[in-house]
Parts: C-alpha cells; structure tokens; sequence
C-alpha cells in the first residue's frame, strides 16, 4: 500500500501538520525537522497528493515565470536554475513568453493569475504602475527589474558597465559607443545612466545608438551606423546586439579588435564560439533563477518581508578577444 501522511510522521516522530509543513511550506519549520520528514518521506517513497494539498491550503502548487523572449539566449539559463530550485519546493512552474509585448505581457499575467501561487516576472517590459498594480493582486517577485520597494532579483549592471569601461580606457579607447536596446528595457535605462555617469567620470566620449531589437539581426542593422560615428569602441546592450555587431563588420571588412572594439553584455554560451570571441559582461544567471524562486516562497509564506525582499548579484567582465587596443583614427 501507498505510504500516507500519517506513515511519515510516526516515522519521523512528528505531527502529521507538522508533515504538512514541512512539505508545502518548509520555511515555516525548523531546519532539522524539516530534514527528518524529507528523510522519512524519501524512506517510505511518500509523495504529496497535489489535489489533495491544493484544497487543504488554498494553494495551486504552480507559479508562473514571464518573459520576453524565450528565444534570446540568455533566458533558458535562467528558466532552467528556475524549474530546478522550484522542484525542490515541490512547485510547479508555467511559463510564458511575451514576445517583447508589454500589452500581451498584462494579458497573460492576468489569464495565469488563477492558475499560480504567485509570478516570477523576468525582464518585464510593462510601466511601474501597471506592475505595482499586478504585484497588489498576486505575489510577485521581479527578475532584471526593479520596481520601488518590491521584491527583486538583480544584477549589478552599473559595475558591469564600469568594469567594460575600465577596460577599454585602459586600452587608449577615448570615444565609445552604445548601441541601446529595447526603449521599455528597465535594464536599458539603467545601463544608459551607468555608462553616461562612468564614461564622465573618466573623461571618455560615449555616442548613443538605438534602440535596436536585442537580436542578431538588431546588431547587423546598426553596424554601419556605429562605423560611421567614428569610434574605436562600442558596448551593446546584449551580447546578441554584440554578436550581430561582428557579423556586420566582418562583412564590411572591417577588423575586430583591429579596427574597432566590441563588449556586449550577458555572457551567453555562444559568446566565447565565434570569430573573434566576445568580450562580454558574465551575468550569473543560474543564480538568479534559484535566488528568484526562494524570494518568491518566502513572499508566499511571510507576505509582510516583501519589503526588504531584494538581492542584487554580482557581474564580472569576461575579456576574450573582441577588444584590443585602440586603433587610430
């Protein structure tokens, strides 16, 4: 026969709610007996009924993660450190891609609302108001945006920029380019401000392009338009803007690092493939999906600590060989 609840808590020497929240809510019990109901629910190979637990608290058991673009690669890190972290609170996640939208991005929100506990939103594209609007009506955690006060996850995208920043000028780069992404990119915006403020402070002309698509072919369209600003450098957006730089300049023949310098940002997989390799700004993206979903289930358990509910991760720059020094113009 089928272990039970009660099964489990004889044989870890507890109540069966104690069983209960240990499973459902684990941080609302104590680490070492939380560890026993594990112990004894993997002896007995007991698993939660989630009908069943459903009606008992009130709860789905799911939680919805939201994106831009689940084509852009530095997203499926991020879903994947997600679905592994969520599995071990024994959460389910649904997901949906927005396609760059922000009108489809409230539209899904609110269709999934019945159907989640709460919502990892990563990168969202709508207004503050709209999102302080949805996190009054459901937990809501923000990923690579911050809104106010509410729960978030970031990176340090400032000290990413002044780590790149730093790099070139140390290469003799004096006038930079920035080749901007989406207009309602809140991790644009903030990457426009850090670069504006670092390339002040150290003397160094920065020339604003965009707003492009992050995309490859977002990259290649603004390719002559960075050549033509008359520039030794740029830093893109993403590192897919940065990749469909390359691509645009190796088909005017234009040399890279020779000719001119490429940073992006991200670090996805395909950065360190190419020809010449790209320097890029490393964002840990597998922690910020584990970091996502532990800030969610403490928001979902404790609704009062959403207020001082924020992690910003660190960013470190990757240099490869898209950078090099200065070429003379």
């Amino acid at each position: 026969m089928a272990a039970t609840i009660k099964d489990v808590a004889r044989l870890a020497g507890v109540s069966q709610s104690s069983v209960c929240r240990a499973l459902a809510a684990p941080d609302q019990v104590r680490p070492a007996t939380r560890e026993r109901v594990h112990q004894a629910a993997a002896q007995l190979g007991y698993r939660p009924n989630r009908v069943a637990r459903s009606l008992s608290t009130g709860r789905t058991g799911n939680i919805g993660l939201v994106l831009p673009d689940i084509a852009n690669p530095f997203f499926p890190g991020v879903v994947k450190a997600v679905q592994r972290r969520a599995r071990e609170f024994d959460l389910a996640v649904l997901l949906a891609d927005t396609d760059e939208d922000p009108a489809a991005e409230l539209e899904l929100i609110s269709t999934m609302t019945k159907q989640v506990d709460g919502f990892l939103l990563c990168s969202p594209r709508a207004s503050d108001e709209d999102l302080r609007s949805v996190s009054g009506d459901t937990p809501v955690v923000f990923v690579n945006r911050r809104v106010g006060r509410l729960p978030s996850v970031n990176f340090d995208s400032a000290d990413g920029i002044r780590q790149a920043i730093t790099h070139l000028a140390a290469l003799g780069h004096r006038r930079v380019a920035y080749v901007a992404g989406p207009r309602s990119s809140w991790v644009n915006r903030e990457r426009l401000r850090s670069i504006r403020s670092v390339a002040t402070a150290m003397d160094l002309e920065v020339v604003e392009a965009g707003n492009v698509t992050p995309t490859l072919e977002g990259g290649i369209a603004v390719a002559d338009q960075i050549l033509a600003a008359s520039v030794t450098a740029v830093i893109a957006f993403n590192d897919m803007i940065g990749l469909g730089l390359l691509s645009g300049f190796n088909a005017r023949g234009v040399n890279v690092p020779a000719d001119i310098s490429v940073v992006g940002f991200d670090n996805i997989p395909t950065a360190g493939l190419v020809n010449p390799p790209l320097t890029s700004v490393d964002m840990p993206k597998e922690q910020c999906g584990r970091s996502g979903v532990e800030l969610l289930v403490q928001l979902l358990n404790d609704r009062e600590g959403r207020a001082s509910s924020r992690r910003l991760l660190p960013t470190q720059l990757i240099v490869r060989g898209s950078t090099g020094p200065a070429a003379r113009i």
